[in-house]
Parts: structure tokens; C-alpha cells; sequence
């Protein structure tokens, strides 16, 4: 009977009886070649399907895996489905990115809903402007980063002196052509609030390609 073989590791398996003069090579051979499965630790490499690491936290830092007692960061978008039984996500409490930055509201303004949740501009404005809600300078649009019957909620809080100012235009990725604006109550603004933050609230739903819902509302703080 010949040599065989390992079905997985294509081992060798000395025949019984026989390889009186090269079991030990055969074995020695075998043996280098589970060793080559490993790093040095011991740990089994991540190209053979190990974790790389000693410890579990070091195997979610080694295989990029969140944990659930560390920061983590994602660079993608994360879809969480659940089902018709169940919420795909529960927070119990969140932070979003707000942008502070003295800057007077005036002209056309790009909001890059890439960049921050609310912006926060807190210098007096002066002169009435229009909002250019997008994504990002690149240029990337609302229209590429929404899908139809996607929504997204931006904020753009504005501080006035004695003087007010107000956003007369909102348009979705550089134009007004398909934005439907609707505001609370029905009510259109046609004047900012003197000395106070006029925080201008935006939801934006993409109804089909480069067509887009914009439910507006102004919130006086003073």
C-alpha cells in the first residue's frame, strides 16, 4: 500500500509497514506545513481563515470588525433593514456633526449634506440668499447619494443683527427645475427675525430621478 494523503491539508501518511527510511522526512514535512498556517503567537494567519490575533479585541482591530465598546467609523453608507416585526435600528442617544462658522449668510450658499447634520453660520447676515442643498464640492448630488423614497434632514441655523435677512430660494443640486418647496403651515417666509438665530430646517425626499420634496420650516431663537 502506497503513501496517502490528507483529504484536506494534502498531508503525507506514511504507509504502515513501510517508509522505514523517510517517515521522519515525511513527517517533518507535514509538520512545516501546518506550521505555515500560523504566525508567530501562535495565531492562524487571516489568509487562512484565522483571525490573525491572540484575543478578541485584537482580532477585531486585525479583521476591521466593530466591536461593541469601541469608537468605530464608517466611511460607507450602512443599511439596516430589520423586518416587518422589527425597527432595523434603536439609538438611545446620538450625536450629529454641526458645522460653526462665522460666516455671513448672503448670495448662494452650498450646503454639503456630506459634511455636517446643521450649519451654523454666526455672523449677521447681509442680504437675503438661496440655499443650494447638495452633497458635497466634488461635486457629488443629493440626486446620486438618495435613492427614490429617500430622505434626508438638514438644518442651517442663521444669525441676524438689527437688520434681518432670509433664504427667498432653496434649490436641490444647483437648481429649483424639479423642487417641489413646501412650508409649515403653508406659511412662505418674507422676512428674517432682527437679532435672533433663524434656524431653517430642510427635509429632503427624492421622488424619483432629479425630482425632490423639500418640507421647509423657520424657527426663531432669540
Amino acid at each position: 500500500m502506497a503513501d496517502t494523503t490528507t483529504t484536506n491539508l494534502g498531508l503525507t501518511k506514511p504507509e504502515v509497514g513501510a517508509s522505514s527510511d523517510s517517515w521522519g522526512t515525511k513527517l517533518n514535512t507535514d509538520l512545516d506545513s501546518i506550521d505555515a498556517l500560523f504566525d508567530s503567537g501562535p495565531v492562524l494567519k487571516i489568509a487562512k481563515g484565522g483571525t490573525g490575533a491572540n484575543s478578541v479585541a485584537n482580532a477585531r482591530t486585525s479583521l476591521a470588525v466593530p466591536g461593541t465598546a469601541v469608537d468605530n467609523t464608517y466611511t460607507g453608507k450602512q443599511t439596516f433593514t430589520g423586518s416587518t416585526t422589527a425597527v432595523g435600528t434603536k439609538f438611545v442617544n446620538a450625536l450629529e456633526k454641526v458645522t460653526v462658522s462665522a460666516t455671513a449668510a448672503t448670495g448662494t450658499i452650498n450646503y454639503y449634506a456630506t459634511t455636517q447634520s446643521v450649519l451654523y453660520y454666526t455672523s449677521n447676515a447681509s442680504a437675503n440668499w438661496t440655499v443650494n442643498l447638495t452633497g458635497a464640492s466634488t461635486p457629488v448630488t443629493l440626486d446620486t447619494l438618495l435613492a427614490t423614497g429617500e430622505s434626508i434632514t438638514l438644518v442651517h441655523m442663521v444669525t441676524n443683527g438689527s437688520t434681518a435677512y432670509y433664504n427667498n430660494v432653496i434649490q436641490v443640486d444647483g437648481t429649483a427645475t424639479g423642487v417641489s418647496v413646501k412650508w409649515i403651515n403653508g406659511s412662505t417666509p418674507t422676512s428674517g427675525s432682527a437679532s435672533a438665530i433663524d434656524a431653517y430646517t430642510y427635509t429632503v425626499i427624492k421622488t424619483g430621478s432629479a425630482t425632490f420634496t423639500v418640507l421647509a420650516s423657520k424657527s426663531v431663537y432669540a
